[in-house]
């Protein structure tokens, strides 16, 4: 059996944003150190990391110098270089592992791999071209949405379609990406759950939150979700079953949309998830604590949830808020330390307290 990591230990990161940071806080308060590795210069979690390495994934002396300095390697994005990850998984272990970031990597593979679990998924078909279009497009019918199967996070790389005349536009706004074309989900909201799998298989979820996007980015997740008692169950259910088909270690984020027939899964994001920041003011243990417990091999908390919690992304000149949203006391402001606001950037996130769990 693994033995858990002692205090002083260091955990490697891969990816030094807002995730990687709120990561190196949750460690030091487990009196673990975490080391950053980034290409871009002056990353958000330098600000907070034990060490930071600014170098570019195809670096392989920076890669092996970093890989030996850690005790394990984990990631706060999914879309690490397959060739980095060769190397690094020779040295130390990484964790989650590779099986998670190939199905999440690509959309295809991941509703393949989620409908072989018996979940329910949107229809889905292939596109690689403008015939493999057409035919989803008789197949699954309109609305539709066409997205690149790799790389699109917060509304990019998507087209929606509400007419078959819009195939040609579509398909050139993919720039020759292979895509995949997604069927119009009805449905009256967005929940995602946090769920954790630890090295001996304990699983651990917070309660669902309820989402809110805005122009393709997150605006605000809201606990507790509008759900029945059976679908939080079910929710809760389905992302354990998630977890332990990857053979998972570390926080999981699963979107599902609810409709009338029952759950459907959106997505699934093999790391800790913006949102679940709500954690971070809601629970003793938050997610990026939850997280480090299980890439460190040590026991997974709960996550009850002690408070009723809607957190609000700040988005671009959202920051300019931050001294009125300071002056609120049921505000928690959690800010990133980015210098430069531009649309779309996302500088920082405020938990708001709305009351107590069940009040």
């Amino acid at each position: 059996m693994t033995r858990p990591l002692a205090p002083g230990a260091c955990v490697g990161v891969l990816g030094g944003g807002q995730l990687g940071r709120m990561l190196a806080v949750a460690a030091s308060r487990l009196g673990l150190r975490c080391h950053i590795y980034e290409p871009g210069a002056m990353p958000p979690a330098g600000d907070v990391a034990h060490r930071v390495t600014t170098a570019p994934y195809d670096d392989t002396e920076a890669l092996t110098a970093f890989a030996e300095s850690v005790d394990v390697i984990t990631y706060e994005f999914e879309n690490i270089p397959t060739r980095a990850l060769d190397l690094l998984e020779t040295l130390r272990p990484v964790r989650p592992g590779r099986r998670a970031l190939a199905v999440s990597q690509d959309r295809l593979t991941e509703k393949a791999f989620l409908a072989g679990l018996g979940l329910n998924v949107a229809p889905y078909a292939a596109v690689d071209d403008a015939v493999d279009l057409a035919e989803a497009l008789d197949e699954i019918g309109v609305p539709a949405i066409l997205k690149t199967r790799r790389l699109g996070y917060d509304g990019k790389g998507q087209v929606r379609l509400s007419s078959s005349a819009e195939a040609e536009a579509a398909l050139a706004a993919m720039n020759d990406a292979p895509a995949i074309l997604e069927g119009h989900i009805d449905f009256s909201h967005e929940v995602s759950v946090i769920a954790a799998r630890a090295l001996d298989g304990q699983v651990a979820c917070f309660d669902p939150g309820e989402n809110e996007h805005k122009g393709g980015i997150l605006a605000t997740t809201t606990v507790p979700a509008r759900l029945s008692a059976a679908q939080r169950t079910d929710a809760v259910l389905l992302a354990g079953r998630i977890l332990n088909a990857l053979n998972y270690v570390g926080v999981l984020g699963v979107e599902l949309f609810v409709t009338p027939g029952g759950l459907i899964v959106n997505e699934i994001a093999p790391r800790v998830h913006n949102s679940g920041h709500w954690t971070q003011n809601g629970c003793v243990i938050d997610q990026f604590e939850q997280h480090i417990r299980a890439v460190a091999g040590w026991p997974l908390g709960d996550g009850a949830r002690h408070a009723n919690v809607t957190m609000e992304n700040l988005i671009g000149d959202d920051i300019e808020r931050v001294p009125v949203l300071a002056a609120d006391p049921a505000n928690a402001l959690h800010l990133y330390g980015k210098t430069e606001a531009r649309a779309g950037r996302k500088m920082g996130h405020v938990n708001r307290i709305t009351g107590p769990a069940g009040g």
